[in-house]
Order: structure tokens, then sequence, then C-alpha cells
């Protein structure tokens, strides 16, 4: 193994753990850094890639920036999509498409400023290719958008397939589509194109299976520390917003739901505490009962018959007295301020 494809082994290791590592700290530092690093890595890819840095093995071209920085990207917006969503991975997608455009545009202006300085171009500031951009920026959002497509489609529940294989083939569709697509904008119509095509498609599929057990460790390590399993959103759910709509809708249904048996108990709580307060003043005191045609003199001082105020009165309680009434009939002799009954 030559000296060269060891540093862009190591590098590209030293790349993929350094995103990996930065989106699990996520919940303690936040996105913003990891954005910051994806941008920064996108900045790193255009300078290289504009450079022409690469590494030949074999008769297979393994260039830097696609297959350390570009597929180090590809990692981190992989991960932010899987475990945050569709609006964060648009975060980390304008990213990414923002620093492809702006990094070669800030190389033609340094470049142009040396030139009205007189001085000679600078090595460290290469010279971007229009053609070569345009193309890298369009295939990036190509793929980001796909990637997630993908890994919907292959994550559909009737198809149960297992999350080794859903990785590996979302990946490798990835890494297809962005060699087909990047070579055609790029350099169709050039001398050696097919041959250029082939060779790539062979060297970013090796990049994969290099790269894939990378995703799945991570992957696997960060669905066993959250729980539970991946979400099934829709197929389209990066480029919409069906996700956000879906899950605000069922939040605010749950909120309904809430708030309605929230009611409900507490109209229960209500109704049982006016019944309380009822068989509170019905039972405050003892009601007097006459000993001779067992009235019952109520709260408002009205005669009842016995049977109409225990069917709606159960648990009153009795001492015993005479009513008027009686009171005239026995004891004619005897005044009574009594009501009378009603």
């Amino acid at each position: 193994m030559s000296r060269e494809l060891i540093v862009l082994v190591v590098g590209a290791m030293a790349v993929y753990a350094l995103v990996l590592g930065a989106h699990a700290l996520r919940r303690r530092l936040g996105l913003a850094p990891f954005y910051a690093l994806l941008g920064g890595l996108t900045a790193v890819m255009s300078w290289v890639s504009d450079a022409g840095v690469k590494v030949e093995v074999s008769g297979l071209t393994f260039r830097t920036g696609s297959a350390v920085f570009y597929t180090a990207l590809l990692l981190g917006v992989f991960a932010i999509y899987v475990f945050d969503g569709p609006r964060a991975t648009r975060g980390a997608i304008a990213t990414i498409v923002a620093i492809s455009a702006l990094t070669p545009l800030l190389a033609a202006g340094l470049l142009f400023q040396s030139h009205l300085a007189g001085l000679p171009p600078s090595p460290f500031v290469p010279l971007p290719d229009l053609r070569l951009n345009a193309a890298s920026v369009l295939t990036s959002v190509v793929d980001l958008l796909f990637l997630a497509v993908a890994w919907e489609l292959l994550g559909d529940p009737r198809r149960q397939v297992r999350l080794w294989l859903r990785l590996l083939l979302t990946l490798l569709g990835v890494m297809t589509l962005d060699v087909i697509l990047f070579h055609t904008l790029a350099f169709a119509g050039r001398p050696g194109y097919l041959a250029q095509l082939a060779g790539t498609l062979v060297s970013r599929g090796l990049v994969a299976l290099f790269t894939f057990p990378f995703l799945y460790l991570y992957v696997r390590d960060q669905n066993r520390r959250l729980g539970g399993g991946f979400e099934h959103r829709p197929i389209l759910a990066i480029v919409g917003q069906v996700a956000e709509m879906r899950r605000e809708l069922d939040h605010a249904q749950r909120e309904i739901e809430r708030r309605v048996l929230a009611e409900r108990q507490n109209q229960d709580l209500f109704d049982q505490l006016q019944q309380a307060l009822t068989e509170v003043k019905t039972l405050r005191g003892i009601l007097p009962i006459c000993v001779h045609c067992k009235k019952i003199r109520d709260q408002k001082g009205y005669l009842r018959q016995v049977e109409t105020y225990m069917s709606r009165h159960p648990e009153a309680e009795f001492s015993h007295g005479i009513c008027p009434d009686c009171a005239r009939e026995l004891y004619p002799g005897l005044k009574s301020d009594e009501p009378p009954e009603g």
C-alpha cells in the first residue's frame, strides 16, 4: 500500500469520525457547531477539488475532494436526516449548497485581487472551474435529496428491509447517482469521459463499502441510545412541509383530546362537589318528625310525608317532635308557632 493511499485512508477515517462525533454532541451543543463543521468541510472540499488533489492506485483514481470530504458530508446529512428530521436536514443542505457556491466566488475574487495588485497567482488559491463548480452544486442538491428519498423508500414497513441493507443500498445509490450526474454535467463531451466515468464508479463503490461500517455502527449506536425505531416519513418529506404538518396536526389533535378529557374530568368533579354539597346541606342538623302522624319538617319549614322525604333523602337522620296539626288535635290548649303544612 502506497504512502499516499495510507494518508488518504487515515485522513478519511479522521474526517468521518469528526463529522459523526460532532453530530453525536448536538444534544449538548445544539446543531450550530455541526452546521459550521459542514460548512468548513464544504469549503475544503471545493478548494481541494479545484486543486485536483487525487491518489492513483492500481489504475483507479481516488479524488480527495469526493472520497474524503464529500463522503463525510453525505454521512453528516445522512445522520441528521435519520435522527433530526427534514427541517434540520434542509438547514444542513442549505449550508452545504451556500458554501459550495460561495467558495469558488471567493477564490475568483482573491485571484482577481492578486491580478490587480500585479502579483502572481497564489498556488494556495486554485483557479475555479465554473462548469465543474456549477455541476458540484447541482449534484450536491440532487444527491442529498435522493438520500432522504431512498432512505424512506427502503424503510417502508411493507418491505421489511434490514437496517444494514437499508443503509448500504442508500449509500451505494447516492454514490452512484453522484458519479453519473456530476461527471455528466462536468465532463460530458470531453475526451475520455466514458472511461473516466467507469473508473470513478468503481472507485466510489469502494469508497461506499469503506464508509458503510462507520455509518452502520453510528446509526445503530445512536438508535440504541435514543431508544425506539426509526420514524417512517413521507418519501418527499425532505422537499416539503408534509412531515411537519402531519406532526403538528397530530400534536394539535392530542392537545384537543387532552383538553376535552380534562374538561370532562372537571365537569365530573364539579358534579360530584355539587352532589356532596347538596348532601351536606341535607344532612346538616337533625330533622324533626312528628311522633303522631309521622310528617317531617324540612329545611324550609314545610311538612312532608315521610315516604316522600325518604325517597329524596335516604341518608337523613330524624328526631321526634309533634307537628302543629297533631298538637292542635292532641293538645287543644297548646299554642304553636310552627308554619302551616305545605
